[in-house]
């Protein structure tokens, strides 16, 4: 007989005004980085930042190619490129925004599924949830509490 799982996942969903001060300057900072992109062929700017636990940032932009597949997703900029400098530390939130180029409104932006491996592949990495927090629709702002409630079913280490 078949049973059935359920899966429970919270988003806080915040007004401008309810961001703390860190997720306030982390998502300021991946609205600069969206300007940032380099996306001559879809003309959709999308920008992340980390934020350490030190309080560093790091921002990450798409990058785009005319041979499409190797572009690369803003989120996957930032955490390789926070990687490859700072291998050690910790990541304390990510977040991410999107806006079309002649647009100043962003957008919800929501990574991929490849991005969404990737940053789960950091979670597991450091050992502890990174809370995300997106851009939502009607300028409201969705927070996890972890990259697993974006990729529940998550292919890691243990897999292999």
């Amino acid at each position: 007989m078949a049973s059935e799982l359920t899966i429970n996942i919270s988003i806080d969903v915040l007004a401008p005004e309810e961001l703390n001060e860190r997720e306030r300057k982390a998502m300021q900072l991946a609205q600069q980085a969206a300007s940032d992109a380099y996306a001559p062929y879809s003309n959709f700017l999308v920008g992340a930042a980390l934020v350490l636990e030190d309080g560093t940032m790091f921002k990450g932009s798409n990058q785009e190619n005319a041979a499409y597949p190797s572009g690369l997703c803003a989120e996957r900029t930032a955490l390789f490129a926070f990687s490859a400098h700072h291998p050690n530390e910790q990541i304390e939130m990510l977040a991410v925004t999107a806006r079309r180029r002649n647009d100043t409104n962003f957008l919800a932006a929501m990574p991929c599924g490849a991005c969404r491996q990737v940053m789960a592949e950091y979670e597991h990495k450091q050992g502890k949830a990174i809370p995300v927090l997106l851009q939502g629709p009607d300028g409201n702002f969705y927070r996890f509490k972890s990259v697993a409630d974006l990729l529940p079913f998550q292919f890691n280490r243990e897999n292999l």
